[in-house]
């Protein structure tokens, strides 16, 4: 058997339940499924709309929603979701109350960690001619709000269900750079001072570059986006070429099949024990804007297998102590990026990382 399992965390958004704030942007009841309902196809043979299967147009607030969902991510084999949690500084929330009940509730019995989406909220115009307008700001407001913020996730640092790296708590940060060094050293002491090891902190990084840095404020290991390298590989003349060719096909400029895309997820950088990979079942962001989407169509669950099987190859050359991997995601579905079941291949996904699991596991 292979000691060195994948420890697979899937990113979980929980904005699918109306609140107070969504309801002044957007209008009444606005949800996630709000876009991804009224999405259109944009060329011929795009996938859209993309309509949910065994869970249907879920609300978050109903209990019995986030078991089915833990039952599904089980199958799968993922260790745990990775819930997106949104602190604005000063104590402003948003989107708590799913995390606040599942910790209240014990429910679902599934390992959980917390995922913080440092970033200001816009309504984006997708138009560069145009300004975005701000609609919540990220800040960060010093010692007093560092310490409310870890009061708050500190019940679920001590939850039986929370994920730990070395025997410490895995706190996710979107933004590794912007967050203060302050914020890091502080929480590591709050942390001690509890009865905890310390903290793991694992920082998203937008480039290879920003490394250094966000290692040098404490960060335990780092993760990067790379689904831009699918277009970006390319020289400048083929990159233009291939983006006057979507143009001729009536396709938005960033689209690629996802046979494409998915060998340039990850790089040699990945294969260093700093660093944690990455699987994207599928991306398609035009639910939420249009033609200035990043598309990978004709995504499959072959092709997904054999992505899996790349990213399974990388982490069985690491040591045992860092097989983590961020699923991105379970359920982004207005990002055209999730692993629940929809109508066209039910649950063909979760079958497929199952096997592989099983497969890599046999070894």
């Amino acid at each position: 058997m292979n000691e060195n399992k994948p420890r697979i965390i899937a990113f979980y958004l929980p904005q699918f339940y109306p609140f107070k704030e969504n309801d002044e942007w957007w209008g009444k009841g606005f949800t996630e499924w709000t876009n991804v309902g009224r999405a259109k196809p944009l060329f011929k043979g795009h996938y859209q709309p993309r309509v949910p299967a065994d869970l249907g147009y879920y609300d978050l607030r109903v209990p019995e929603v986030r078991v089915q969902q833990a039952e599904l991510a089980r199958e799968a084999g993922i260790e745990g979701f990775c819930y997106w949690h949104y602190w604005f500084g000063n104590g402003k929330q948003l989107l708590q109350r799913v995390f606040d009940e599942i910790i209240e509730s014990n429910q679902p019995d599934f390992p959980l960690c917390l995922g913080w989406a440092n970033h200001s909220w816009y309504a984006k115009t997708w138009d560069k001619n145009s300004k975005d307008k701000l609609l919540i700001e990220q800040i960060y407001g010093g010692e007093e709000d560092y310490k409310l913020h870890f009061q708050y996730v500190l019940k679920a640092f001590k939850d039986s269900r929370y994920i730990k790296v070395d025997n410490k708590p895995l706190f996710f940060i979107y933004d590794a750079i912007a967050v203060p060094i302050e914020f890091i050293n502080l929480w590591q002491e709050l942390a001690k001072e509890n009865g905890l090891d310390g903290i793991c902190f694992i920082g998203r990084i937008k480039n290879d570059s920003e490394l250094d840095m966000v290692i040098k404020k404490g960060f335990s290991y780092v993760t990067c986006e790379r689904m831009a390298r699918a277009f970006n590989h390319r020289k400048i003349f083929a990159r233009r070429l291939h983006q006057l060719k979507n143009l001729l096909f009536g396709r938005p400029i960033n689209c690629c099949s996802y046979k494409e895309a998915y060998p340039f997820f990850l790089s040699d950088k990945e294969r260093e024990p700093l660093f944690i990979p990455s699987i994207i079942p599928n991306w398609d962001h035009s639910p939420r804007s249009n033609f200035k989407a990043i598309i990978f169509h004709n995504s499959t669950p072959e092709l997904f297998r054999k992505h899996v099987r790349e990213v399974f190859s990388l982490v069985k050359q690491k040591h045992s102590d860092n097989s983590l991997i961020f699923l991105k995601s379970w359920n982004e579905w207005a990002e055209g990026n999730y692993m629940e079941p929809d109508l066209k291949w039910g649950k063909a996904y979760i079958k497929v990382l199952k096997s592989e699991l099983e497969q890599f596991n046999s070894l």
